[in-house]
């Protein structure tokens, strides 16, 4: 079996190698603990801890969102859920459903740049032509634990970046990117399934054109004859869930280059032409599932634990045919507590949905991947036709290798501002994931209660 010795910064995971590809194995029960040592950040967890924030702009429907329970833990039975939140009913027993925290440096500085741009750094942003901010949470991880992986993070976005001021002279790149690799410059967000795929797979030239499995099909096939007939089929498995995902790679990394092609002709930049012109998935469904699967991938595969997914840029122009809905996504949610809103809220939500479940379904150890993973959820605002960031509506899931308790319904509204930080949470999170911090953003100690 193969093992990373020569490569000690990265995970000591047992590795399936090809040519220019190393995917970490699956948990494999008939095979000792993935390496022969324990992570020496975390003797005491073999498992990889990896933390994804999923983003949604413009708030949500607050009439349908609101959850009953328990702040305590193992409480979940008796959670009860609103109708915007009921994709997560299947993950109530790893689902903290929080309310009442805040980014006080998003409150009363104008709208959406201002309440966008920091919604992972809780920085105060400077307006006019220079950008300011300050570091994400999710960098402050990757810069802590990246070099433990291929890739130290995936950024990833399901609509372009916009650019020009706002009306609040905020630059609109603070609409476009929650991810920032330090206050002036935010992290390139990847918005095209094919080339994320191809950056976490390490995808270049001619290998664009051979399965990633073709090039570590021989070790698998080694591998595959000398562990348990159980593990042959989780093996079995693991490859066939890569496959299906390549398959749908490459359908939209033919439409991307017929769009690049196209827009050479033209003379036109691709960013600037309209979906599906612009070689992106003309269904967003099926582009926001194919990121979902992407980040999937690449947290069970181990090239990464740590993922930003960008769902919705603020000010979106994203419509919902499927949904029965007429508006863009930033015109209906200033009638955010409409039907139509709220069926776009409970969208965002089933996409929380997916990704928790195709964790869930990994396998590791006594638990599965999302046992060992943090997952939140956000919006930059409560309510869209309000603009309000008072408080903002969070969904967390996952217990981040037994260190967070689950099931719970975790309320601050009401408590001191100081006890209701952001930012709070994020150090927290932080903490748990080996980061030796005492503070982040506006918060000097973690999230109380959590």
């Amino acid at each position: 079996m193969s093992h990373l010795t020569n490569r000690s910064k990265l995970s000591r995971r047992m590795l399936l190698q090809g040519a220019g590809v190393a995917m970490a194995l699956p948990w494999l029960e008939s095979l000792p603990v993935w390496g022969d040592e324990l992570p020496a950040e975390n003797p005491a967890a073999p498992f990889p801890k990896r933390f994804a924030a999923l983003f949604m702009a413009c708030g949500i429907n607050s009439d349908h969102w609101w959850a009953k329970g328990s702040k305590e833990a193992g409480s979940a039975d008796d959670m009860q859920l609103g109708k915007t939140l009921e994709p997560m009913t299947p993950y109530k027993k790893k689902l903290n459903v929080i309310s009442g925290l805040f980014n006080r440096a998003a409150v009363g500085v104008g709208i959406h740049p201002g309440q966008t741009g920091n919604i992972l750094s809780g920085a105060a942003l400077k307006k006019g032509a220079e950008l300011k901010g300050d570091i994400s949470m999710d960098q402050v991880l990757a810069n802590a634990i990246g070099h433990q992986t291929v890739q130290p993070s995936m950024v990833l976005g399901c609509e372009q970046p916009t650019t020009g001021y706002h009306e609040t002279n905020f630059s609109m790149a603070y609409s476009s990117h929650i991810s920032w690799q330090n206050a002036t410059s935010p992290v390139p967000m990847e918005v095209y399934p094919s080339l994320a795929f191809d950056s976490l797979f390490d995808n270049r030239g001619n290998r664009r054109n051979k399965s990633v499995l073709d090039r570590v099909q021989e070790h698998a096939a080694s591998l595959s004859r000398n562990v348990s007939s159980g593990d042959k089929a989780r093996l079995d498995e693991y490859l066939s869930s890569v496959r299906e995902v390549e398959k749908r790679i490459d359908v939209a990394r033919r439409d991307e280059n017929k769009a690049a092609a196209s827009a050479r002709d033209r003379g036109q930049p691709l960013a600037h032409m309209p979906r599906p012109d612009d070689g992106l998935p003309e269904d967003i469904r099926e582009h926001m599932r194919l990121m979902c699967d992407i980040l999937a991938l690449g947290f069970q595969t181990d090239r990464t634990r740590v993922g930003t997914l960008l769902l919705c840029r603020d000010i979106s122009g994203l419509f919902y045919p499927f949904l029965d809905a007429r508006k863009a996504h930033h015109s209906a949610s200033h009638d955010d507590l409409s039907d139509e809103y709220e069926r776009i809220s409970r969208y965002y939500v089933s996409q929380l949905a997916y990704l928790a479940g195709r964790l869930d379904a990994m396998p590791e150890g006594d638990g599965t991947v999302l046992d060992h993973s943090c997952l939140v959820f956000l919006s930059n605002m409560w309510s869209g036709s309000k603009h309000d960031s008072t408080k903002l509506p969070l969904l967390q899931v996952g217990g981040l290798g037994n260190t967070l308790a689950t099931g719970r319904v975790l309320d601050y509204v009401g408590q001191p501002d100081d006890d209701r930080k952001l930012c709070s949470l994020y150090l927290s999170i932080m903490q748990r994931m080996g980061v030796a911090a005492d503070r982040f953003g506006d918060a000097e100690s973690g999230l109380a209660g959590l």
